[in-house]
């Protein structure tokens, strides 16, 4: 098969080097990718919501299969237009991509079929936003713009001070262009967060092995929310009792929900989960591969991505059996010094061999360009450094061996993933 894969970051990387494992592909196009990615696929120039240049080049090219992994063309309908051409598209389409596209949708659909999650209200004018926080007066606040922020639209006020900068700064400022409209305001949920990718085709849902994210800038979950820091698999607070109750309760129920709004899930739907001490509880959806969870679940997956890929095209998930590996992976993202703000871009990269690897660990590129045979920053996340082993420290102690080996100016990178306070 000749496959198109759309995206740029560390997720594409991790899903490229998967697919690579299998027999089945016979030519690996990226659209754009990075410097990393250019060592395992070959790598096309155009922009990532540019729609026509993309069903135009996959047509030329016999592309067989796209792999859509991005959430902004995905909720621009990116998988629809190969669709309409009659090529094989991985990823939702844009009216169940809606789920991660607008929170104001996603809530409003979770209450109606009675999923957990935490209670809300909705706000359009920054005004009654400040007075129904005042009134509640219950601090921290969780305030979440409603449309995509590359991750980063999620502000949990501590008091009244970071309550209204929150809202001057999404509502009014528009730090976050347009998604910033509405926006939601949630009780702040306790308890052990969980990621949990799962494979659906609208009809059957097939959870993936369990992930936990770092968010936070620095350690101890300290600093501004990111994109992600790091990520361990399995999560160590999700026990098979869990797994079960939130197949009940929140998988299924989500997967019936879409099908019954007239809108069926097909792809990688993503589930941020919090374990209250009322019961697992919905944070977010994503409507794509988690980034960093892909570069620690992708690498335990023993199944051929393809024939998993397949099956949720065509409606037939059911009839494949999806084994996991019983190792452990965990993943440090090095990131550039100053992340998620301002940070410099174009520090040369050392210590990685010419393919952009290293020995013992799996290198996902997440910004980074190549340039005379040398790797150079291009990202405020720049590398993800993986290691699987037989047992979570291990793991560990693989990932941070190889971070210590990598090296450029500012790098900055968490050192107590995998940590459980």
């Amino acid at each position: 098969m000749n496959i198109l894969m759309i995206g740029s970051g560390g997720r594409e990387h991790a899903l490229i080097k998967k697919l690579l494992q299998s027999p089945k592909v016979t030519k690996l196009y990226t659209a754009p990718g990075n410097g990393g990615i250019s060592c395992d696929s070959i790598c096309v120039h155009i922009p990532v919501m540019d729609k026509e240049k993309m069903v135009a080049f996959a047509k030329e090219n016999n592309i067989d299969l796209v792999i859509v992994a991005p959430d902004d063309p995905l909720a621009d309908g990116m998988v629809d237009a190969f669709e309409e051409v009659g090529i094989r598209a991985f990823g939702p389409d844009k009216k169940a991509a809606i789920i991660e596209a607008s929170k104001v949708f996603s809530k409003n659909m979770m209450k109606k079929y009675g999923i957990p999650t935490a209670d809300y209200e909705v706000f359009s004018d920054p005004t009654k936003v400040m007075e129904y926080i005042t009134a509640k007066n219950e601090f921290p606040v969780v305030i979440k713009a409603d449309g995509l922020a590359l991750g980063k639209g999620v502000i949990i006020a501590k008091d009244i001070n970071e309550a209204k900068n929150a809202v001057k700064s999404i509502m009014e400022d528009k730090k976050f262009g347009k998604s910033g409209n509405n926006v939601v305001v949630e009780e702040f949920l306790t308890g052990p967060e969980v990621s949990v990718l799962s494979f659906t085709d609208g009809k059957t849902v097939k959870p993936m092995v369990s992930s936990k994210d770092h968010k936070r800038a620095y350690d101890n979950d300290e600093g501004l929310n990111t994109g992600g820091m790091g990520t361990i698999s399995p999560n160590p607070y999700y026990t098979p009792e869990l797994a079960e109750e939130c197949m009940e309760t929140i998988f299924k129920p989500t997967v019936k929900a879409m099908a019954q709004e007239g809108r069926p899930f097909k792809g990688c739907l993503y589930f941020g989960l919090m374990m209250t001490p009322k019961g697992p509880k919905v944070i977010e959806y994503n409507a794509r591969f988690g980034d960093p969870e892909a570069q620690v679940v992708l690498p335990r997956l023993k199944t051929d991505l393809i024939d998993i890929i397949n099956a949720v095209i065509d409606e037939k998930l059911d009839e494949i059996e999806i084994e996991w590996s019983d190792n452990a992976s965990a993943c440090v993202i090095m990131a550039s010094g100053g992340y998620p703000e301002s940070y410099k871009r174009g520090m040369e990269i050392t210590g990685l061999n010419a393919k952009g690897n290293l020995d013992g660990v799996t290198v996902y590129h997440s910004g980074t360009l190549i340039k005379d045979g040398k790797f150079y920053t291009n990202g405020g996340r720049v590398l993800g450094v993986t290691a699987v082993a037989p047992t979570l420290d291990e793991a560990l102690q693989k990932a941070y061996e190889g971070v210590g080996k990598i090296h450029f100016d500012g790098v900055h990178y968490r050192k107590d993933i995998g940590k459980t306070k």
